[in-house]
């Protein structure tokens, strides 16, 4: 089955590529998690689409990536999040509620799916996360989780 990616997939390529995957790898993986989508000639324009969108984002090399990681490094992120009894939490922080607290914090538009968590947030406190920035450099962010 012929599809366009349309966010990176280890092992077979990065957003606004097509290609060529077996239909139960596409029915059962792919296309219900929303990294691919059925190729189609009205899907070629929206290749362009994708890859304009992933060149705005995209580290363009080692400096530019290690200016990213001091400005991660150095800044103040801070979760706001509903909580109960004793500083428990309704549910969990997750990756794309990082992602967010670090755009609005640093301006920077960090892909959530870069982001490597060690298990689950579900208190009130301090944490730190890994987060990717290609190039072999990563990046830890230190958070704080708080009351909203």
């Amino acid at each position: 089955m012929k599809l366009i990616l349309t966010r990176e997939v280890a092992k077979l390529g990065v957003a606004g590529d097509v290609v060529t995957v077996k239909d139960g790898y596409a029915r059962n993986f792919l296309l219900p998690r929303g990294a691919a989508i059925a190729w189609t000639s009205g899907g070629e324009k929206q290749i362009e689409g994708i890859r304009r969108s992933r060149a705005a984002r995209e580290i363009r090399d080692i400096d530019h990536a290690k200016e990213i990681k001091a400005a991660l490094e150095s800044a103040k992120v801070t979760v706001a999040v509903k909580t109960g009894v004793a500083g428990r939490l309704f549910g969990s922080v997750t990756d794309k509620d990082i992602a967010a607290a670090i755009k609005s914090t640093t301006k920077l538009d960090i892909d959530r799916h870069t982001i490597k968590t060690t298990g689950h947030i579900k208190k009130v406190g301090s944490y730190s996360v890994k987060v990717s920035l290609g190039h072999n450099i990563v990046a830890t962010v230190a958070f704080s989780v708080v009351a909203a």
